[in-house]
């Protein structure tokens, strides 16, 4: 059976073949019309890349002689920077002076307890402060952390909430303020201040006290109203070895004193009195009594007390016969006795005080606290140890009204809020924060930590910042200067020499290499930048530097005296010991160099840098000669990418026409070779 040929579909006559073949020819327009969008495209991207590295060159240059060129720069520095860093503005002048740093500026940081860690904060409203900045919240109840994570939230640059692990099962809550100063203290209210009375984070403020118990207000009792029988021949109570150092009292075996309490005092139903106290084992007094001599003894001669002075009876002449013996007493048993201190009432009587009553402390010593509005006509207070083996220690016993209204104070403070206090030249100052920039004009000292010795602050010129901008000027040029040689040349080793490209550089810059061979603006442009490089600038009288080869900036600064290829190519060569050296002594003359007033009328008006930025201005400017190439180049590619959409159109109009020929030229082929087929088996029947 015959084969079926569909047009359009099979391609039996090979007419899909002899349509492309056709359309080739064809398709030469579109195809160097594509070539030239490409051409236009990277030339485009060329000057683009030349636009933007002598915009970077312009900018080094301006950056040399504008207001903000670092020949004005200054530092500072400190003879101790761990304790005080300095920061110099442009204005600041060229000086030294000395700074004690006596105390950095602090902020509060407050710490609770130890709290338990199922410990839930308490819904409610509270309120922090920190001088004039408030955080307000109303919190809904939750875990500690959770309090402090809202808290935060809210906080920014207030205050700062966080918890710390004590122990397994135990925490710590941490509120500081973020601003340092005595302006800025944390403020608790609301809420916020019942939390930090609860967690003991603060106490309130005790006031000041008044003490009763110095050593001329320790006197003897004046009268023993105590019931307690004493063993006979034991010594009897006494204050003479009663001592008191500093802020204790010390009580020994058998020492007694009573203290008056001041009239303004005992009168005042707000006073409390205060003092703790804690006793020691020591040698027992009836050890050595049972074992002294029973042998008679007169009594001491005594003495007389007046207005606080001891004045001690003479001798007596009398002795006792020789040989005198006593019957011997029975001995003494040690005595221990827990009642010590009591209250002695106008009438006489005492109210004795127990030590179950007073608060053990965390040194073992017992503080007793004695509100005088729960006792009626107190007049003093007597301390009696009448133990024989331990010993008395008493803190000084104050008094101090618990109703005075003195405000709150930290009890676990991390650090409290304080202002910063130096010395400069010996004149104390102070400031709330540790950046102090209004002692020494346009200086700014950071304060950190005391300082052990006076440190000194230098203010000098910024030489390394000037070096910087020396170098960077130097390395844009030579950028310049080597895309220009890549685009108007064709030698591929200019490419080669350049090792800081990158890899995509290198490929970019090697389908970029000549292809503005013709252009004179870019080898133009390549020569005033060398002439205006390397010519010499008459500045001031006497000057010693004009050009940048006596700074050590050339085409042959390098020691190196071979012959090189790329030596010739315009690139320019630091010569680092020279720059230096120069930058130490001549750092005006530098500066001048690169910008210069010649009329004196407040204006930079000669120098390398202003007649670059001149001359470059008018490559880089809007509208100016890179920009007209870039221009005129998108003019072009707006043209040909048109062009090319209207051949495409063209082209596939004329590919369906084509197709569409040869389509109805197979069908009739196809309709030919049918009848042939037909008149062929017709005759052959025929025949048979």
């Amino acid at each position: 059976m015959a084969g079926v040929s569909i047009p359009g579909v099979s391609d039996k006559y090979k007419t899909n073949d002899l349509v492309e073949a056709l359309m080739k020819q064809e398709r030469l327009p579109l195809e160097r019309e594509q070539a030239s969008l490409d051409g236009y495209k990277m030339q485009q991207d060329a000057w683009r890349s030349v636009n933007k590295n002598v915009t970077a060159l312009r900018d080094s240059c301006r950056s040399l002689y504008s207001f903000d060129n670092p020949f004005n720069s200054k530092i500072g520095e400190s003879t101790n920077e761990d304790a005080v860093s300095v920061e110099a503005g442009r204005n600041a002048a060229l000086n030294s002076f000395q700074i004690d740093v006596l105390n950095p500026a602090t902020a509060d940081r407050f710490l609770s307890e130890e709290i338990e860690k199922g410990y839930k904060v308490p819904a409610g409203s509270y309120v922090f402060k920190s001088g004039e900045k408030e955080v307000s919240m109303n919190w809904k109840g939750g875990t500690v952390q959770s309090f402090a994570d809202s808290l935060n939230k809210r906080s920014k640059d207030v205050i700062k909430a966080s918890v710390v692990t004590v122990s397994p099962g135990k925490q710590a809550l941490m509120i500081e303020a973020l601003q340092t100063g005595e302006e800025n203290k944390l403020v608790f209210e609301d809420e916020a201040l019942n939390l930090a009375l609860e967690v003991g984070m603060i106490q309130k403020v005790k006031p000041e006290a008044v003490n009763i118990s110095s050593s001329n207000d320790i006197k003897q009792v004046s009268v023993n109203n105590s019931s307690v029988s004493e063993q006979k021949g034991m010594p009897a109570l006494s204050s003479d070895n009663v001592s008191v150092q500093e802020n204790t009292i010390t009580v020994p075996p058998r020492g007694s004193f009573e203290v008056q309490i001041p009239e303004e005092v005992a009168s005042d139903p707000n006073q409390v009195i205060e003092f703790s106290l804690s006793k020691a084992d020591v040698e027992d007094i009836t050890e050595r009594i049972n074992q002294e001599s029973t042998s008679p003894q007169l009594p001491g001669a005594g003495g007389i007390d007046f207005k606080g002075i001891h004045i001690d009876n003479f001798p007596s002449d009398t002795t006792l016969p020789s040989g005198t013996r006593v019957k011997k007493a029975p001995p003494l048993n040690p005595v221990v006795d827990n009642n010590i201190v009591s209250l002695k009432l106008k009438d006489g009587s005492e109210i004795q005080l127990s030590e179950a009553d007073a608060l053990q402390q965390e040194d073992g010593s017992r503080k007793f606290s004695i509100a005088l509005s729960d006792y009626d006509n107190i007049e003093s207070i007597i301390v009696r140890n009448r133990n024989t083996g331990k010993e008395i220690s008493m803190s000084t016993i104050q008094a101090f009204n618990k109703n005075a209204n003195l405000g709150y104070e930290p009890i676990h403070a991390a650090s409290t809020a304080s202002d910063a206090k130096i010395k400069y030249e010996g004149i104390t100052i102070t400031r709330p924060s540790n950046k102090i920039d209004d002692v020494v004009p346009d200086v700014t000292l950071n304060i950190k930590e005391k300082t052990e010795k006076t440190a000194t602050i230098t203010i000098k010129p910024d030489k390394e910042t000037v070096k910087e901008y020396l170098i960077t000027l130097v390395g844009t040029y030579n950028k310049v200067v080597a895309e220009m040689n890549i685009l108007t040349q064709t030698k591929e080793e200019i490419i080669d020499e350049l090792g800081y490209l990158t890899e995509d550089e290198v490929e970019t810059y090697k389908e970029w290499l000549g292809i503005f061979q013709g252009d004179f603006t870019l080898t133009n442009s390549k020569s005033f930048l060398q002439t205006t490089m390397t010519s010499a600038y008459s500045i001031e009288e006497n000057t010693t530097i004009n050009n940048l080869a006596q700074i050590g900036i050339s085409t042959s600064a390098s020691s190196y005296s071979g012959y090189s290829p790329s030596k010739l190519r315009g690139y320019l060569e630091i010569d680092e010991k020279t720059l230096d050296s120069a930058i130490d002594n001549n750092l005006n003359e530098i500066k001048n160099l690169f910008g210069y007033d010649s009329d004196n009328d407040l204006i930079i008006d000669s120098g390398i840098a202003y007649q670059m930025d001149q001359r470059l201005q008018s490559y880089v400017q809007s509208g100016g000669i890179f920009s007209t190439k870039i221009s005129t180049l998108d003019t072009r590619i707006s043209s040909s990418e048109q062009k090319i959409k209207n051949l495409e159109t063209q082209l596939e109009a004329k590919e369906q026409s084509l197709k569409q020929k040869y389509s109805q030229m197979e069908s009739t082929l196809n309709s030919l070779e049918s009848q042939s087929q037909s008149i062929n088996n017709t005759f052959n029947k025929k025949q048979e």
